[in-house]
């Protein structure tokens, strides 16, 4: 069977039970194991039926050759486990080994499947959009396929239609009053339509010092005004070096709302991972 063959028909899904809702007959490939360097790390898992995919375990050779064995156990073939060596011998030069295993999608392994999925959900880092004009909407469909929790909180409430469904919402009249009960190594984005706004939520961000990314959009001038701003109102003015202002850096200069998303989800990955490091430390 030509790799083409085997790959075609990938279908992207945020959710694997759409996926299983219209192909119940597939077989989960799980990492289960690993040693050296691999391109996903053992908990990977992805569907396979016998035209399409779900998910990935690291794609090239490794992957054929793992689709190839799940179709051919759909047709009463194949194996339930593989140890492949990532080197010369499939064509790969990761280096390392991973091993695989191979189950019939059954109702118990699907709610193990959800199970898994909720416990992973429950850990993910909290990021919380304040504002969803035409940069927010961007970024909520740039973060929305990465392991992440994000909220959308807008003071108005037709902004908040359109959103990917993943994202969660909050309608507030005074979001700077959310801040505070955020939990900490939380990400906080500042993309109101109100300077003012933005100014009041950044006070309150600021003002706490457990948070793993402050974040808001503008320019040099904007944080100029926003710095003597902070200061008349009593606010810190060390703190301003826990603020990026601007979102999304200065590598790309280009102001569209989908390349300054595609930054500033770089940006906070970035910031998480940095968090995570120092917590642990």
């Amino acid at each position: 069977m030509a790799i083409r063959e085997v790959l075609s028909g990938v279908i992207p899904r945020s959710d694997f039970r759409a996926f299983l809702a219209t192909h119940p007959s597939s077989i989960l490939i799980e990492i289960i194991g690993t040693q050296g360097s691999t391109p996903r790390e053992a908990g990977t898992f992805m569907l396979v039926s016998e035209h399409t995919t779900w998910g990935t375990i690291g794609g090239g050779q490794f992957e054929f050759l793992a689709i190839q064995n799940a179709r051919d156990l759909l047709t009463g073939g194949g194996v339930e486990a593989m140890d492949i060596p990532l080197g010369p011998e499939i064509g790969q030069c990761c280096g390392g080994r991973t091993q695989l295993r191979f189950r019939k999608m059954t109702t118990q392994l699907r709610k193990e499947l959800e199970a898994k999925r909720a416990s992973e959900a429950e850990h993910r880092p909290e990021a919380y959009l304040f504002g969803a004009g035409h940069v927010g909407h961007a970024l909520a469909a740039a973060l929305a396929p990465l392991p992440l929790s994000v909220t959308v909180v807008e003071t108005r409430k037709e902004e908040l239609a359109n959103l990917p469904a993943e994202m969660k919402t909050v309608l507030s009249p005074m979001p700077e009053a959310l801040v505070r009960d955020m939990p900490a190594g939380s990400a906080i984005i500042i993309l109101t339509h109100d300077h003012a706004l933005d100014f009041l939520i950044a006070k309150e961000a600021l003002a706490r010092t457990d948070l793993a990314y402050v974040g808001m959009i503008g320019s040099a001038t904007k944080r100029a005004t926003f710095s003597r701003w902070l200061v008349r109102e009593g606010g810190d003015k060390a703190s301003l070096e826990r603020l990026t202002l601007p979102i999304g850096g200065a590598a790309v200069r280009d102001k569209r709302p989908e390349v300054i998303a595609a930054m500033t989800a770089a940006e906070l990955l970035t910031a998480f991972a940095a968090y995570r490091i120092r917590s642990s430390s």
